[in-house]
């Protein structure tokens, strides 16, 4: 039956290799149930209802996937748009994080509205290559920048702004053991490395004292779920806009990239480079982020690391099934993961003579977003550095998003430097006409909302 139903033979897999790709794909994945709570438990929302939320939907996403799309391509919230949620949309623009998703619902309802009208390519075709390109590893820069941080390795400074930390401190030598344990294991190709890390460091972390050895009170909770907020969307329509358009583009980013990279290992491409049932995946991709936002989660989107599943020989969406069936499972291990996300032991912040509210470390998490940020670099070798027109915007792109502290203002950054300098090079056909538009916009931003 299930053969019949998922085409198993006719791609070449079996059951087994289903089942194993499927299992290989959550083990590489699943740092994201240990990240999620602790990263959005800092815009106020409850560690155990975005918990439940994080497993719900990635596991609905995933069963969306192998169902619609029959691809072998998990889904989970993503790296990056959860920090666009916590310090840009929350943070930075001042939202509260019921307004928050709100605006991740409004932006997956846009993703859903596209994927049925088939208008997904034409979006795609309005950003440059080189912003493309940069917003990723930006991210990346910015994520790895946050684990640096909360692992105690680089730490306030009233001349610099910033300093290297103590290395005598117990905090920093645990995330960088754990960090150097996940380059290791990756070497090595381990699936599950950085799992593997956030483990051993949590447990290097229970040994030295640094993070509490006794489990901390956790409750499950639903207070996330369906709470959403309206009225300062309408208030503050111009930020709301702008928010949901980020949401979307970087979702519709992630998804295409994700798509085409597994797809092409896993040779579902035809030979003009098509790819049969997009639609429904992009659909699937979609319907998880809506799915998401009404649990109480930011965006759920197609993860990169299905290729590791794939590598494992899965073909088709019974292994995105099995992956979504193991996040379902993860719920039994709350309290663990509400261990792993527990900021340090009080005793350790007394040791340094600080206030633990004004230092917030997360050794256990803090090697994973150095690693995920290191990993989403890649695609900085294809800018075109040689060319300054291409190279300028993208380097904008990074250096705000990162020194700025603010991943709206990178993208902003790079898309005003991508329109004034491809104009006044005399290029002004490589910029679409969106693209200006764009431009301005950002600019009557600083001009009238700052």
């Amino acid at each position: 039956m299930l053969d019949k139903f998922f085409g198993i033979t006719e791609a070449h897999s079996t059951v087994r290799r289903e089942v194993i790709g499927g299992l290989t794909t959550f083990a590489t994945m699943s740092y994201i149930v240990f990240v999620q709570p602790t990263v959005l438990a800092m815009a106020g929302m409850d560690f155990g209802s975005v918990l439940l939320a994080t497993c719900v939907s990635s596991a609905a996403a995933c069963l969306l996937m192998g169902f619609l799309a029959n691809y072998p391509i998990a889904l989970a919230p993503g790296m990056g748009e959860n920090f666009l949620f916590t310090f840009t949309v929350c943070m930075a623009m001042g939202f509260s994080w019921q307004s928050g998703l709100t605006i991740v619902l409004f932006s997956g309802l846009l993703f859903t509205a596209l994927s049925l009208f088939k208008f997904r390519e034409k979006i795609m075709d309005v950003f440059p290559l080189c912003l493309k390109n940069a917003i990723g590893p930006a991210i990346g820069l910015f994520i790895a920048f946050v684990g640096l941080q909360w692992s105690g390795i680089i730490v306030l400074d009233s001349a610099t702004m910033v300093a290297l930390g103590n290395m005598k401190h117990a905090a920093p030598l645990i995330a960088i053991a754990g960090f150097f344990l996940i380059a290791v294991l990756m070497a090595y190709k381990v699936n599950g490395g950085i799992l593997i890390g956030i483990l051993f460091t949590t447990g290097l972390g229970l040994l030295f004292g640094v993070i509490p050895r006794t489990l901390p009170e956790f409750t499950w909770s639903t207070e996330t779920f369906f709470n959403l907020g309206f009225s300062e969307l309408w208030a503050r329509w111009q930020d709301a806009l702008l928010a949901i358009g980020l949401f979307f583009f970087l979702d519709l980013f992630d998804t295409v990239g994700t798509l085409v990279g597994v797809s092409n290992q896993a040779g579902l491409m035809t030979e003009d480079g098509k790819l049969p049932r997009a639609g429904r995946a992009f659909l699937s991709d979609a319907l998880g982020t809506c799915i998401g936002a009404l649990c109480g989660t930011s965006t759920v989107t197609s993860y990169i690391e299905s290729a590791t599943g794939v590598a494992a020989g899965a073909r088709t969406g019974l292994a995105a099934i099995i992956t979504g069936l193991c996040f379902f499972a993860a719920i039994l291990f709350a309290p663990v993961i509400a261990l792993v996300g527990t900021n340090v032991a009080p005793a350790y912040y007394e040791s340094l003579g600080i206030q633990g509210a004004l230092v917030p470390m997360y050794p256990a998490v803090a090697p994973a977003l150095i690693a995920v940020g290191f990993l989403m670099l890649a695609p900085l070798g294809k800018i075109k550095w040689e060319d300054i027109t291409e190279s300028l915007p993208a380097f904008l792109t990074i250096a705000m998003m990162v020194l700025g502290y603010g991943i709206t203002e990178g993208i902003a950054a790079g898309c005003i430097s991508f329109a004034v300098i491809k104009t006044a090079a005399g290029r002004r056909r490589e910029v679409h006409p969106i693209m200006y538009g764009t431009a301005v916009a950002f600019l009557l931003r600083y001009v009238f909302l700052k």
